[in-house]
């Protein structure tokens, strides 16, 4: 019989992994769709303690299996990030823009901005009408867009360092 997986929430910080569960997630981020027997003969462990393990991580939150696309070769061929200055409640502007269903990242900063969010757009048109939905905004006060010229590196796997 395998112990559990390490996995807690703490009051006051993150969730802890042991390395067989940064093992798991490791695996996943190489290929989302490994089967758990083959990761389980990679990190020494079961299909089904992997099962469970994998089901934990998912059910704590500490991560997601998704399909990742690439916009340009779906029709997207504008991608921004919009900076976005605000006044009164940032969460409540943030809830709105996340309501925008181009808008697919809305974080909080600290900075010349309050707000930033990532638009995957059809074309320039597009982009135009989304800024016009952001501006919108009662709250918004004013909003920097940074176009994408080429995509140079995007990875998903901070997860386990």
């Amino acid at each position: 019989m395998t112990t559990p997986p390490k996995v807690r929430t703490t009051r006051n910080g993150p969730v802890i992994l042991d390395d067989i569960s940064k093992q798991i997630v490791e695996q996943l981020q190489t290929d989302g769709r490994k089967p758990y027997a083959a990761i389980g003969k990679a990190v020494g462990l079961s299909e089904a303690a992997v099962r469970q393990r994998v089901q934990r991580l998912l059910d704590s939150g500490v991560m997601q299996i998704v399909a990742v696309t690439d916009p340009l070769t779906l029709g997207f061929p504008r991608q921004a990030m919009i900076g976005i200055k605000c006044e009164g409640d940032l969460e409540a502007v943030a809830d709105e823009l996340s309501s925008i269903e181009e808008v697919d990242y809305v974080v909080l900063t600290a900075g010349s901005v309050d707000i930033m969010v990532e638009v995957v757009c059809e074309g320039d048109r597009h982009l135009l009408e989304i800024l016009g939905k952001i501006r919108a905004i009662p709250a918004v006060r004013a909003t920097e867009t940074f176009v994408y010229l080429k995509l140079h590196k995007q990875t998903y796997s901070w997860g386990t360092r």
